[in-house]
């Protein structure tokens, strides 16, 4: 698996690149967010290792203009303890977060639950020979191979992690999933008392489905306890 790391902090980088190359990974690296967007255009990686604070083009510009040509699963390297950055990079795309000074181990551990999650046929969305290649819920119709989903007739944009949430809650459409149910199974970790990872993912999603015939969101929130998607 090929990964891009973008970090002005070479010390740092440094010290990811020989751990993540020792896990397996073949890694390359950017020193800052323009030239680390040059790269995600014109060349072909996994996944890319964004870092919030940079100077010039920060990780939120690389992030926000890298939405607007690419899927490719990104992880952001925040501040500890701010949650504004962890929040607005959710909010912009971005597929989990890691805070600074990160342990490399985890920050392998994170990049293996991300590509799982993103690879078509992974185990947890891959389909059987015998199931319908193309499922129709409700206004949706359903390309689990493909990892599509569409609404109308128009597909719907996702990121990696907006995919398995809105599949999740598709196999599970009329019904309430539990917020526990829905980190494991979508985001392949577990969910914590204080973690927003959902909630924003949710919301991005939410926007970029039509809504009831009422008006309402199609995603409903389930007080404390999960999300239902209502089929009209």
């Amino acid at each position: 698996m090929n990964i891009l790391l973008i970090d002005d902090d070479t010390e740092l980088t440094d010290l990811m690149c020989r751990f993540l190359e020792h896990e397996g990974f073949a890694v390359d690296t950017a020193a800052d967010g323009t030239s680390g967007l040059d790269r995600m255009r014109k060349e072909v990686f996994d996944l890319a290792v964004i870092d919030v604070m940079m100077p010039g083009k920060n990780g939120m510009d690389v992030l926000r203009e890298l939405r607007a040509f690419s899927r490719l699963p990104v992880i952001m390297l925040t501040a500890r303890g701010e949650e504004m950055d962890r929040i607005i990079g959710l909010e912009l795309g971005a597929d989990d977060y890691i805070a600074k000074p990160c342990n490399p181990r985890e920050l392998a551990a994170r990049i293996r639950a991300v590509l799982r999650r993103s690879e078509a046929g992974s185990s947890d969305t891959a389909q059987t020979e015998e199931a319908p290649q193309v499922q129709r819920i409700g206004p949706f119709e359903w390309h689990p191979q493909a990892r599509r989903i569409l609404e109308n007739g128009l597909e719907i944009v996702l990121t990696s992690s907006e995919y398995n949430i809105l599949s999740a809650l598709l196999s599970h459409a009329g019904s309430v999933v539990e917020k526990h149910a829905l980190t494991e199974q979508a985001l392949g970790k577990r969910h914590g008392p204080f973690d927003r990872t959902l909630d924003v993912h949710i919301g991005r999603i939410r926007k970029k489905l039509a809504p009831l015939s009422n008006g309402e969101p199609r995603i409903k929130t389930v007080r404390s306890v999960g999300w239902l998607l209502a089929l009209d």
